[in-house]
């Protein structure tokens, strides 16, 4: 008599979590890490942080209920970042795609950062592949454009701007699953931006706004600087960079932290110049890692309404 066979049972579903530990998942995800780095790395932007935290929060909820099975649409994520220069918005961007990708929300967690003329080409059918082949890098991570308003020129007939517009925003809509899109500039320009092209405002969810650094803030930065280069200001430059500062701030073309950069490394060329044509013997490891005053003095912030023969060139 032959045997019949048993049939075997279909494999169970696997029983989906009916509690989730969502401090206990923040935690594994690693975004903590990310988060307290950028304390670490950029001095004040207090709103700017608080906003990355609700956001990487909002992210672990989502997450959470899907593992549950609860209704859930992907979120859009894209961003515009509104701020004066030097005030960190590409920093924050790098963080950004590295919190999306470890939470599952990006494949990669690369950052493409680009400007107008890497999108929009000078002839006509050029900027479609201009612009189809920057996306195409950016999959699977953050597209950050800065300066975006700069892909609408209206009073250029002949722009080819438009067309860029157009492919970003049907790539934003239909690919929201694989790529962040952050919109990048100053705020009254951004503004003016999405007045123009409600298209993009309809698919900007997060507008961030990076508020200018504060003159402590500028001074802390500017030590951080020295620190990382392994220098250091004595006394009397220490005070002489206290009031460049809050010189500088008030004068045309102030860029935050990156006008600081500035200072620093024309403050070093003074020094190693000072130190090259004064010394008379060795020099010592205090000597070459030592800004002073004269170092700082110099600039032309402090020569104002001085006659442009005795300026610094």
């Amino acid at each position: 008599m032959a045997e019949t066979a048993t049939p075997i049972a279909p494999d169970a579903p696997e029983a989906l979590p009916t509690a989730i530990d969502l401090r206990a998942e923040y935690e594994k995800s690693g975004v903590a890490e990310v988060l307290d780095e950028l304390d670490r790395e950029l001095i004040g932007l207090k709103p700017v942080k608080l906003r990355l935290r609700e956001i990487a929060a909002m992210l672990i909820v989502e997450r959470a209920r899907k593992a549950m099975g609860l209704s859930h649409d992907t979120p859009t994520l894209h961003m515009n970042f509104a701020g004066n220069p030097g005030t960190g918005k590409t920093t924050v961007a790098m963080r950004m795609a590295n919190i999306l990708h470890r939470l599952g929300y990006v494949r990669k967690g690369h950052l493409v950062s680009v400007t107008r003329d890497d999108l929009v080409g000078q002839y006509i059918g050029h900027t479609a592949p201009k612009t189809k082949e920057i996306l195409k890098k950016a999959m699977g991570g953050v597209l950050f454009i800065d300066e975006a308003y700069y892909l609408y020129r209206p009073d250029n007939e002949r722009d080819y701007g438009q067309e860029a517009i157009e492919i970003l925003l049907q790539v934003m809509e239909n690919n929201r699953e694989d790529l962040v899109v952050i919109l990048a500039g100053y705020a009254d320009r951004m503004d003016k931006f999405f007045e123009s092209n409600p298209g993009f405002r309809s698919r900007i969810a997060h507008h961030i706004d990076f508020p200018d650094y504060s003159e402590s803030e500028l001074m802390q930065i500017a030590d951080g600087m020295l620190t990382q280069q392994n220098y250091a200001f004595d006394d009397e430059a220490h005070a002489m960079m206290q009031k460049y500062i809050a010189l500088r701030r008030q004068q045309p073309h102030f860029a935050n932290a990156r006008s600081i950069r500035n200072a620093l490394d024309r403050a070093r060329l003074r020094q190693a110049n000072r130190l090259f044509t004064s010394s008379t013997g060795p020099v010592t490891a205090a000597d070459l890692s030592t800004i002073t005053a004269e170092d700082l003095k110099a600039s032309r912030v402090f020569t104002m309404g001085v006659p442009d023969s005795a300026r610094e060139i």
